[in-house]
Order: C-alpha cells, then sequence, then structure tokens
C-alpha cells in the first residue's frame, strides 16, 4: 500500500510537469527559462546549418575609417554621394544600391544658400554676379546633383520608422506604400503599426525607385538578440517594406507583393507569407521573417566607399552585385546582438536577409507548430508519466534519453531539410525534468527532511544548527511566531571615506575579507545572519533554533567580533587599506521572527520594537565613543560580563527611557588594571543622576586625564556644562533624548 501510495505521487509529480508545460505552450502560464532555452537552441541550430563563405551576388559598400580619412568626415557632402552612385552604376555596372542611410536633412555645405541671399541682398543690382550665380547653381546644388543620380536607377533609400506615441515630428517623405490604405483587412496583417518616421528629402525620394526602412526593433527578442526583422510595418492605415524586401523587388524586377492568409483575406491574424512573383517569404503574426544567417561578420564582401569612388575596386568585385551601402567606421557603426556574434554590423543582417529572400532560405514557424507541439507535449508527457516510475534506472535512462535524442533528431531534420523552425526546448525540457524527478525521486523523499531544512535555513544558520534541526524537522518552519530574541547591528564607520579611497577592487576585496570572519564568528556563537546591508550586518540569536541562552551568546559574539577585527588590521595595513572601525549595537526583547517580505523575495528575518532599538543602539556607538552598546534588558539576560552603564536615554522612535550598556569583558576576564577607571565612572556617573554637577564635572575631567583616548569623558563633560546652564529641574529622570538616528 505505502508502495502504491509513493509512485502514487510520483505520477502526480510527473503529470504537473505536463500541465505545466502545456499551459506554458497555449500562453496561460510563462516559464521564462524555456524562452531561453529556446533562444539558445534556436542559435545553435542557426550556427550547426550555417553554409558559411561569401556570397559576392551582394557587397557591402563600407564607409569605413579609410574612407573618412580619405574623403572627410561623415556626412558627406552630396555632390560626393552622386559621384559616388555614378560611379557604382556607370563604371562598376552594379545591378541595384541600396542605402542603410537616411538623408533627412538638406545639405548646405556648398553655400549656395548663402550666394544666393547675398544676390538678393548686397549684389541685388550686379547683373555679372546674378548671371554667374546662375552658371553655378546647378553645380552647387548639391542635394538635386544626388537626386539627379538616383534617377532612373535601381536604388532604395532607407528610412527609420519611430514608435514615441507622435511625441516628435516626422521628417521628410516616405516612398509609396506597398499597401495602401483601404487595400487590405487591417484585422488580417498583425503588423507593428508606427507613429512617425525620419525619412529622405522629398527631392530625393521622389528620384528613387523604391524606399524601405531598416529599423527592427520592435521584433527584437527579450535578450536582446536579433533573429526576426519586421518585413512589412504599417503607418496612418497603409503598410510599407522593409530595406531588404525593397532591394529584392529592384533585383527580382517583381514590382507587386501579395499577402497570403491561411483561411482566407478576412481571418483575423492569419497571414502566412509574403508573395514576390514565385518567390514565398513566411513571416510570423507580426509579418516577422527569421533572419538566415550566413555565417559571421564577413560572409559578404565588403569594399570601401573611397576605392569604389578612386576605381580601386575590380570591375568583377561589383559587377551586377546588388550594393548595400553602410558603415563599420568607428562612433558611426550600426551594431546589433545576433545568433552568430554579439557585435554584428546592421547592414550585414540586410543583406542576409535580401540574400535569404532570393534564396527561398527564410526559415518558416506555421501556426500548425503550436497544435503539433501540444500533441507531442500530452502524447510523450503522458507516456513518460506512467512509465517511468515503473521502470528501474536503467531501462528509464534508456528510454528517457532515447525519446529526447529522437525529437532532437526530428527537430534538426525538419530544420535542414523544410527550412521549419519547430519548437525544441519546450519539448526537451519537459522530458528532461520527468526523467530527473523519477531518478531523483527515491533520493529526494529519503532525505528530505535534511535537505528541506538546509534549504530553508541553510543561508542563515550555521551548518552545525542545520544538522541539530535535521533530528526533528517537524519542530521547525518559516512561519512568523513571536519569540523573546537577541538582534546585533553593526555597522562600518566613515564607510563612504574609506569606500572613496579604494578603487572597485580592492574595496570589494577589503569587505569581503572584513564580513566573512565577522559572519564565522557570529556562526561560531550560534547566531542566525538575517542579511548584509553593503558594510552592515544583522544578525539574531533565539531563532530557528531556540536558546534560552541568546543573549549570552549574542554579548560574547560582539565581543569576538572586536576582538577579531584587531587581528584584522595588520594585514589591512600591509596590503595599503585603512583600518576598520565597527559599532555593534545589541536588543533582547520580543520579536516576530519568520518568513516576510513579498511574492517577489523573500526573507527569515526580524521585526519589532526591540529589533529598531538594536539599530538605534549601534547608531549611538558613534555618540558614546564605545564599540558596543547593550540594552538593559540584554545585561539582564546576559550577567557573565562585566558592564559599564553608559546613559539613559530616550532612542528616536520610542517615548520611554532605556539604561544602556557597554560590556567590558566576561567576568573570570576582568582586567584589575581597569578597576580604578570603572570606580571614578560609577561615581561620576551616581554624581550625575543626582544633579551633582560640579561633583560629576570634578569625576569626568579626573577620568578624562586618566584615559585621554576615550570620547565618553569628553561627552559628559559637554553636556553637563549644558545642564549647568539649563538645568532640567527636580523632576528629570536622568534620560537624555535623542532626536535623530
Amino acid at each position: 500500500m505505502r508502495y502504491l501510495k509513493r509512485r502514487a505521487l510520483q505520477l502526480l509529480l510527473n503529470l504537473s510537469v505536463v500541465v505545466l508545460f502545456a499551459l506554458n505552450t497555449i500562453g496561460l502560464f510563462e516559464l521564462d527559462v524555456v524562452s531561453r532555452v529556446e533562444n539558445f537552441a534556436y542559435d545553435q541550430r542557426i550556427r550547426w546549418a550555417m553554409p558559411g563563405g561569401q556570397d559576392k551576388r551582394i557587397v557591402i559598400l563600407d564607409i569605413d575609417e579609410k574612407s573618412l580619412q580619405d574623403l572627410g568626415q561623415w556626412p558627406w557632402s552630396r555632390d560626393l554621394l552622386a559621384r559616388l552612385v555614378n560611379q557604382l552604376f556607370d563604371h562598376y555596372k552594379i545591378d541595384t544600391l541600396g542605402f542603410d542611410i537616411v538623408f533627412a536633412e538638406p545639405d548646405q555645405s556648398s553655400g549656395l544658400a548663402k550666394l544666393e541671399e547675398i544676390g538678393q541682398t548686397t549684389l541685388k543690382d550686379s547683373k555679372q554676379y546674378l548671371e554667374k550665380l546662375g552658371e553655378l547653381k546647378q553645380s552647387l546644388d548639391f542635394d538635386g546633383l544626388f537626386a539627379q543620380s538616383l534617377k532612373n536607377r535601381k536604388v532604395a533609400l532607407g528610412y527609420v520608422f519611430k514608435s514615441d506615441g507622435g511625441r516628435s515630428a516626422s521628417i521628410g517623405q516616405l516612398p509609396a506604400p506597398v499597401f495602401a490604405k483601404g487595400s487590405f483587412s487591417p484585422d488580417s496583417v498583425g503588423a507593428v503599426y508606427q507613429s512617425g518616421y525620419t525619412a529622405n528629402l522629398p527631392a530625393l525620394q521622389n528620384q528613387a525607385v523604391s524606399g524601405g526602412f531598416f529599423n527592427a526593433s520592435p521584433l527584437v527578442d527579450r535578450d536582446g538578440v536579433f533573429r526576426r526583422v519586421s518585413m512589412l510595418q504599417g503607418h496612418d492605415g497603409a503598410l510599407y517594406e522593409n530595406l531588404a524586401l525593397a532591394m529584392a523587388r529592384l533585383v527580382m524586377g517583381v514590382p507587386d507583393l501579395k499577402l497570403n492568409h491561411a483561411g482566407g483575406e478576412q481571418d483575423a491574424f492569419a497571414l502566412e507569407s509574403i508573395q514576390l512573383g514565385p518567390w514565398r517569404i513566411p513571416v510570423d503574426i507580426n509579418v516577422g521573417a527569421y533572419i538566415p544567417y550566413r555565417g559571421p561578420e564577413g560572409s559578404y564582401p565588403y569594399v570601401s566607399a573611397a576605392d569604389v569612388l578612386t576605381g580601386g575596386v575590380p570591375l568583377e568585385l561589383l559587377k551586377g552585385t546588388a550594393v548595400l551601402m553602410g558603415t563599420t567606421a568607428p562612433g558611426l557603426k550600426d551594431l546589433r546582438s545576433t545568433p552568430v556574434g554579439e557585435v554584428y554590423p546592421g547592414v550585414e543582417a540586410h543583406a542576409n536577409l535580401l540574400a535569404g529572400i532570393l534564396d527561398g532560405t527564410i526559415k518558416e514557424r506555421p501556426a500548425y507548430t503550436l497544435g503539433l507541439e501540444l500533441v507531442l507535449m500530452l502524447v510523450l508527457g503522458l507516456l513518460l508519466a506512467f512509465l517511468l516510475p515503473t521502470l528501474g534506472p536503467l531501462w528509464a535512462s534508456i528510454i528517457g534519453l532515447g525519446l529526447m535524442g529522437s525529437w532532437v533528431a526530428a527537430n534538426l531534420y525538419a530544420w535542414q531539410q523544410a527550412n521549419l523552425v519547430l519548437p525544441l526546448a519546450p519539448l526537451l525540457l519537459m522530458m528532461v525534468s520527468q526523467y530527473l524527478l523519477s531518478m531523483g525521486y527515491g533520493f529526494f523523499v529519503e532525505s528530505r527532511g535534511k535537505r528541506q531544512l538546509s534549504g530553508l535555513f541553510g543561508q542563515y544558520v550555521p551548518p552545525e544548527l542545520v544538522g541539530e534541526m535535521a533530528k526533528d524537522p517537524g519542530a521547525y518552519s518559516l512561519a512568523g511566531e513571536s519569540r523573546e530574541l537577541t538582534v546585533l547591528f553593526s555597522d562600518v564607520r566613515g564607510f563612504t571615506t574609506i569606500s572613496e579611497g579604494l578603487n572597485p577592487t580592492d574595496l570589494t576585496e577589503l569587505m569581503n575579507q572584513y564580513l566573512s570572519p565577522m559572519t564565522e564568528v557570529i556562526h561560531h556563537h550560534r547566531g542566525t545572519i538575517d542579511k548584509y546591508m553593503g558594510d552592515a550586518i544583522m544578525a539574531f540569536w533565539g531563532a530557528p533554533v531556540p536558546d534560552p541562552a541568546h543573549a549570552t551568546h549574542a554579548v560574547q559574539a560582539a565581543l569576538d567580533m572586536i576582538a577579531k577585527l584587531h587581528t584584522l588590521q595588520d594585514g589591512f595595513k600591509a596590503r595599503g587599506w585603512p583600518p576598520i572601525l565597527i559599532g555593534v549595537g545589541l536588543s533582547t526583547g520580543e520579536m516576530t521572527v519568520g518568513n516576510m517580505g513579498s511574492s517577489f523575495r523573500m526573507a527569515y528575518t526580524v521585526m519589532g520594537d526591540a529589533v529598531n532599538l538594536g539599530a538605534r543602539l549601534e547608531g549611538l556607538t558613534r555618540v558614546y565613543g564605545v564599540d558596543i552598546i547593550v540594552s538593559e534588558f540584554t545585561k539582564e539576560q546576559a550577567p557573565e560580563f562585566v558592564y559599564r552603564e553608559l546613559d539613559r536615554v530616550r532612542v528616536k522612535g520610542k517615548n520611554l527611557p532605556v539604561v544602556i550598556f557597554e560590556p567590558i569583558c566576561a567576568k573570570d576576564q576582568k582586567d584589575a588594571s581597569r578597576y580604578e577607571e570603572l570606580a571614578l565612572y560609577e561615581q561620576a556617573l551616581a554624581a550625575y543622576k543626582q544633579q551633582d554637577w560640579a561633583g560629576a564635572q570634578a569625576g569626568f575631567e579626573a577620568l578624562q586625564k586618566l584615559c585621554p583616548q576615550h570620547a565618553l569623558y569628553p561627552m559628559y563633560i559637554e553636556r553637563l556644562a549644558y545642564l549647568q546652564q539649563n538645568p532640567p529641574g527636580s523632576d528629570w529622570d536622568g534620560a537624555f533624548t535623542f532626536k535623530t538616528k
């Protein structure tokens, strides 16, 4: 019966895995790890199957460092660009030219506008000047020269769409849309619609045959990698093509596009592909296409724009090619993260897409793959859920690993032979999860108590306490409860000054060298680390393992922390680090302890007035010039130590006064040399409490001479001077009120 019950639980867990992954597939629950692994698997398939080599049909006309040195900084004058375009078409006989650049502003570099202004004002009566200006006007109209070079040539200008909600004005002129407003059903095309654009000057766009956008950011995956680009984007009810598609149409000589839908023109978001003559371009729900990367950077020939202008490039390299003009010069380079390189030129991404359109090698992920994935998930998931619990480790491994390997092989075959992008990660991760669940189930069941406690408390308490807890795991939980505990706060004094004097590497090393031994001391005395707050430590005693001597252990830990810090100083000095001084505050009382936080992050911690008091006492160590301050409640719970009463205070946020003490040492370690100082101090403090200002002042002045290094005595002398001028009255309770933390 027990065996069947255990197997039923194992079956239930396996079925839960299937349900979880099925919900992820249909979009009701998102598993981030699935998308991460799927993206990784996609990138690996790209790298595995890419053909490599160079595709010489498409050439990158590079605005490289050499071009900038020879021709001047970018942007170049448009007359130079006109000469470059003429050189490409007239001398090199290229087929098509695309600009991965936008020309949105007029070129004023010729000075024509200024000359015309002079002709209309200063020299308006000079016939000779006006005649000469008329002769030069055409040659100085650089935008006109550039526009003339584009005329009647297969040129596609680039532009960018903007998705800023219309906050900035659109610039320039868009080319004619490939699908005009009203020529298609918007519900049948899930294209990304943009609010504005930065396009080319009307004079340029009117002379160019075509144009295409080159921003692909709306479809960038969450990891920032460019795997897909929009083929069509919408603006003002019309659809426009991207730069690669515009160039492909020019290369093929096919003017029109057609939208292919799965179930008819009016089916919402049923667009499956774009038809370009006999060529079919598969797209997804957002009219995005996978970029068929040929290889790493350099998979297409690069030629320097300066060399083209001077005729230094062999004719055969450019003749009949499609040329994409872009840049690799530092400061101008359009870099993107891709599956084949973390730093990849954007212009070469356009080249890959253009080649994929021409070759018909763009991968496809049809809508039916979702149904196929779900069916396979249910079939294989249920098969493994019922089969694995009944098998031994050997046969479970053979069957489980065999099914995983078969799915990987089938997926790669579909990728290579049918250009299909079938989801790999969801099914693979589901089967891996079921296999690991079945293999580890027995181990987890047999030792679940200790592992649960290690998982819950291992990051807070020392390993030896986890071992104690494992003897009775049912007695411990993260649920909130009220207990009497002792809390400790410690903080590095002047940490800002220390951090400003060290570089990040040394500062990190210093904090590690400081925090590690402090943590060891706390763990050694059975303390629970609550959290690290930069240079500060918060810890508590008495939970999760009950500790009747929690106050004693906390005080001893504080004393040992100070002693340990002294041993570290020589090492810090040898490394050129500044010395570290810390203050420690301890408070004992009723606190709420448990796992607290938000749905995003939880932590095992303590809360309550006693906790707040501990934090305030740590801050007071600076005021009283001592290393450690404990509350009267901590002193009562830890009578094994010698204490010096420091004061009676009201801390910020509390109305009732509390007596605070400095622990000196354990009673069996008391140093006889300090008897005189402590005896004198008790007399001076008694006089202070009785408002015997003169007696108190005499006592503290004697103490200052005896121990000039101690900041406590000057503090009292200064306070006495104030109280003598401003007597507190007969009802004074001896408490000093602090207004700040």
